[in-house]
């Protein structure tokens, strides 16, 4: 059943299956087990309700939700026919469909392999019309493609700054397109407005998160390295398993011992690990270690379990210099909620 209480315009969200990297299932989006989108047999039932309301409800256009490491644009041209097909039946039910969003987003070398991976401006030049055998850009489409996981709103606004004024500076971006061929051709060929979604590829590597060692130690068969940081405030690794690239701050001497070791931290879980299986000297205590590609999904999931206070948060710039963004809670924000109860 849907309740209608106000006017909504909404834009459908259909699941798509196409051929992605394997992720953690806790991150997959378009399998049929997804909670994410309707699914092909549903729509109908869905095209039902919203013309059962036609004075509440306001379908403009469709969606899908590809994930967010992907590492080969050839995927987009994939759920863009998907999408372009499902579009066609619904706008032959009468809806007019004025914008497929093909969703996002890039993925990122969070293992800085050296990979060569799509960039957002490897998706920008899709936010051009074709007009009088030109393509020209729309500068009121701009903010489509800007969807990061920002964890902090200076930060945002300063990368998203950056962002427009490289866009408005680049004059050739529309000379060329990276986009697989055809899915411009699609969406040209029905009149739709294309938004894409460069999620973690915009701010997944400007930060990283700068830990100190609190000790070493072994259990007979594992290393461990002990850091004051924890699943507290990068939980990625302990719910996806993902990676994240981790060094010494400093450089180790020439003829330091190489082991292998989990990075683990002080929370009361089993899982609380920043990585595990990594090869590093071994570090003496009060040494700084890095967990690097903090940038999202970091401090946007950060808790304060076991009394774990957020840390503060510092813009650098690119002459090294300083300043805060954030400052760190303490134990007396926390409590506070609690007062004159």
């Amino acid at each position: 059943m849907i309740q209608i209480k106000k006017v909504d315009i909404w834009v459908l969200e259909v699941k798509t299956s196409v051929c992605c990297n394997p992720v953690h299932p806790y991150v997959a989006t378009g399998n049929k087990n997804s909670k994410f989108g309707i699914r092909n047999e549903k729509l109908q039932w869905f095209l039902d309700a919203v013309k059962a309301h036609p004075n509440e409800l306001k379908l403009v256009g469709a969606h899908c939700h590809l994930g967010s490491t992907i590492t080969k644009v050839d995927i987009f041209r994939d759920a863009a026919v998907l999408m372009v097909n499902y579009i066609d039946e619904i706008r032959a039910q009468g809806f007019e469909i004025s914008y497929l969003n093909i969703g996002g987003g890039l993925g990122i070398d969070y293992y800085h392999a050296g990979a060569v991976l799509p960039t957002p401006r490897d998706l920008i030049d899709t936010n051009y019309t074709y007009k009088s055998g030109n393509w020209v850009r729309k500068p009121s489409k701009l903010w489509h493609i800007i969807s990061p996981a920002c964890c902090n709103l200076d930060m945002a606004y300063k990368l998203l700054v950056q962002f427009v004024m490289w866009i408005e500076n680049d004059a050739q971006m529309l000379i060329e397109t990276k986009l697989p061929s055809g899915v411009r051709e699609l969406v040209l060929s029905r009149d739709l407005n294309l938004i894409i979604e460069p999620g973690r590829s915009l701010i997944a590597n400007t930060c990283c998160l700068v830990n100190r060692v609190t000790g070493v130690k072994t259990n007979g068969t594992k290393n461990f390295v002990v850091i004051d940081g924890s699943m507290a405030e990068l939980i990625r690794p302990s719910l996806y398993d993902a990676y994240q690239h981790i060094e010494l701050v400093s450089p180790p001497p020439s003829d330091a011992q190489i082991s292998t070791f989990d990075v683990v931290g002080p929370v009361c879980e089993s899982a609380d690990f920043l990585g595990k299986d990594r090869e590093l000297p071994t570090p003496p205590r009060g040494a700084g270690l890095v967990v690097h590609d903090a940038g999202a999904y970091c401090m946007s999931m950060a808790s304060t379990y076991n009394l774990k206070m957020r840390p503060p948060e510092y813009w650098v710039e690119d002459d090294g210099s300083m300043s805060k963004i954030r400052h760190g809670e303490t134990f007396e924000d926390h409590v506070r909620y609690f007062e004159g109860l």
